[in-house]
């Protein structure tokens, strides 16, 4: 476990390593920002299911060594999600606020997508093991909002989409099967 957390950190900045590279070697395509967008987009989604595959896997694989990396995990849902915000903020809409607040409220899948970095938010900051302590039983409580926040950004992408729905799909599949196997077990706690 020394070593792994290291290397997971690592392999998680490797994203934005080869957006960072394609970015200096003018390999983005015609659109560099619908690029950057999209692709920040994609990791914060696939580092979401991942965070939210991690318990699934330790009950059905007894992997208990990978809830040491659930919260790192989680804090590269929100640092992707930054990234994807940021470059909507910054390159697309240039900090124009008047238009951003329009933007939010006549495009659906903005207003779903903000509304899944908005809840984000209290996630990361209440992700340290002080707050774990300080919240006590309400921590759970509150970070059980990361299901609403895939939720959305499932939806986001969906509605984002306007012909090749295979990769909103996938991940809207994907997302439905951890959400059930949650159910499942919350369903078979209560018959007990």
């Amino acid at each position: 476990m020394r070593y792994l957390k290291p290397v997971v950190f690592l392999a998680c900045l490797l994203p934005l390593a080869l957006l960072v590279w394609d970015g200096f070697h003018d390999a983005l395509g015609a659109n560099p920002i619908e690029t950057i967008t999209h692709r920040t987009g994609d990791w914060t989604l696939r580092f979401l299911l991942l965070t939210l595959a991690i318990t699934p896997a330790r009950r059905l694989l007894g992997w208990v060594w990978a809830l040491r990396l659930r919260r790192m995990l989680g804090l590269f849902v929100f640092f992707y999600a930054c990234l994807h915000f940021l470059t909507y903020l910054v390159l697309d809409q240039f900090f124009d606020w008047g238009e951003i607040v329009k933007d939010i409220a006549k495009r659906p899948y903005i207003t779903i997508g903000f509304s899944a970095f908005v809840l984000l938010i209290p996630l990361a900051v209440t992700s340290t093991k002080a707050m774990m302590r300080r919240l006590g039983r309400r921590w759970g409580d509150l970070h059980r909002l990361t299901y609403l926040v895939a939720i959305f950004a499932v939806i986001h992408y969906l509605w984002l989409v306007k012909a090749d729905y295979l990769h909103p799909v996938i991940y809207a599949a994907v997302l439905a099967i951890l959400l059930g196997m949650r159910m499942w077990r919350g369903l078979a706690v209560v018959q007990k």
